[in-house]
């Protein structure tokens, strides 16, 4: 299979997977209320699918180093069938609890497929290839909602299983059209070379690793910064924007729309014109801005004009930080590395929903944006001392 299809299969299945998990996101607060969840077990539940996440992903990574991605692949998204079903039966709020962690434990597949595209794209082509995957995901928060509203309509367990159903067609496209990227012999070598296993000490190593370090700390700050303005978005537009549920839903499809055509078409327009290390300088810088702009024009028209810079520079940031990252760890540390960068993300969205929500209640509508642009200003202080100096090699280190 070319590299092309291979590249359209994984974009199809990462496409299902998240047009699958996001048709339900909107309705799981509700969900919960039906088995008289207070507010704060309501924000217990949205933020254990990203603590599961936070362990489960790089364990997941560094076996798909150790087995091949295909498997880790389909043991990713068997796992989400099986939380999507429960959803659907589920009788009271701790199985709401449990479905939602297993989904998030074994929800890994995001990191996999971008291993994956690691191991069949050149260094040239991996800005793109990971764009094409932000693209995909972009595009299952566009669709998605709107399934699940219109299931909605049907009783909450409607949805639960089309996400299921859903991915189900993710898995058997794995199972039918996406060969394993990984050899045998290769299997076997990073298995040998890939004997540490995911601790809190492993992950505080790399954060202090030359280049591996600094890349995972802006990853972490820029995904709190970030998390921080979606996390906290359908309260603000209710506060502050005075719209209604299905306004607040066009808003977060516009963002998404947005950071699609971004993925998938800018991506590529700007890493072939600047280097790496200068998209990540200036994009923090962008962001920087963009948040604080969001601080000081809390209205319609003003987030709007801001959502432009804020997928650009967001969409860059995401997928241009992974490739980076792929090159410079060795081969065999890809798949963990990866996995690194998603548990960081996941911790993200552990403490953006929480610092943020407080302080939209404490400080008012500035309160967020300042938070966030303050979090920014130590990315670009990061990037600037210790990414941008940086020629990053053509070929891959052996050592880091």
């Amino acid at each position: 299979m070319s590299n092309k299809r291979i590249l359209f299969t994984l974009f199809l299945i990462v496409f299902i997977g998240l047009l699958g998990f996001s048709l339900f996101i909107p309705l799981l607060p509700y969900y919960a209320d039906t088995f008289g969840a207070t507010t704060f077990q309501n924000g217990l539940l949205i933020a254990s699918y990203a603590a599961a996440q936070l362990i489960g992903a790089p364990l997941l990574g560094r076996a798909s180093d150790r087995y091949g991605r295909k498997p880790i692949l389909l043991l990713s998204i068997g796992g989400t069938i099986i939380a999507f079903i429960l959803l659907a039966f589920a009788n009271s709020l701790w199985m709401l609890f449990f479905a939602r962690m297993l989904d998030g434990f074994t929800g890994g597949n995001i990191s996999v497929a971008q291993a994956y595209i690691s191991d069949v794209t050149d260094e040239k082509n991996r800005s793109k290839g990971l764009g094409l995957i932000g693209a995909a995901f972009g595009l299952g928060f566009i669709f998605g909602p709107a399934m699940g509203g219109a299931l909605s309509n049907l009783g909450f367990a409607a949805p639960a299983l089309a996400a299921a159903v859903l991915s189900l067609l993710s898995f058997l496209g794995v199972i039918f059209f996406l060969p394993e990227s990984l050899s045998p012999q290769a299997r076997i070598e990073l298995a040998k070379k890939a004997k540490e296993e995911f601790t809190l000490q492993l992950l505080w190593r790399a954060l202090h690793r030359p280049l591996m370090g600094p890349l995972l700390q802006v990853r972490f700050l820029f995904g709190l910064a970030f998390s921080t303005f979606n996390s906290i978005f359908p309260l603000y537009a209710q506060k502050y924007l005075n719209l209604n549920a299905s306004q607040a839903a066009y808003m977060l499809a516009y963002f998404g729309l947005l950071i699609v055509l971004v993925q998938g078409v800018g991506i590529g327009f700007f890493s072939a014109r600047l280097a790496e290390s200068k998209l990540i300088f200036w994009s923090n810088i962008l962001l920087g801005l963009t948040l604080l702009g969001w601080a000081f024009f809390p209205n319609l028209i003003g987030i709007l004009i801001l959502g432009l810079p804020l997928a650009l520079s967001g969409g860059i940031l995401s997928t241009i930080i992974n490739s980076v990252l792929t090159k410079v760890v060795p081969t065999e540390e890809i798949g963990g590395t990866l996995g690194l960068s998603a548990s960081l993300e996941s911790l993200t969205r552990v403490i953006a929903p929480t610092a943020g929500g407080w302080m939209l209640g404490a400080l008012g509508s500035w309160g967020p944006g300042i938070f966030a642009a303050v979090i920014m200003a130590g990315a670009v202080i990061i990037s600037g001392q210790y990414i941008l100096p940086i020629l990053l090699v053509k070929t891959k280190p052996t050592q880091v």
